[in-house]
């Protein structure tokens, strides 16, 4: 996980997910239309998954 993730994470969750899946944008993206911080949540925990 590099800084430039971490960052795009924090800034725009949906976006530093991108290359992960269509499956986990769309989930990021629902999760900052709820609310900024479980976007961010979900965001980090899909860019530290090694498996995908």
């Amino acid at each position: 996980m590099s800084f430039w993730r971490v960052l795009l994470a924090i800034l725009f969750p949906p976006l530093s997910v991108i290359g992960k899946g269509c499956g986990s944008i769309l989930i990021v993206f629902l999760l900052t239309l709820c609310g900024w911080v479980p976007g961010v949540i979900a965001a980090l925990v899909i860019l530290n998954n090694p498996d995908r």
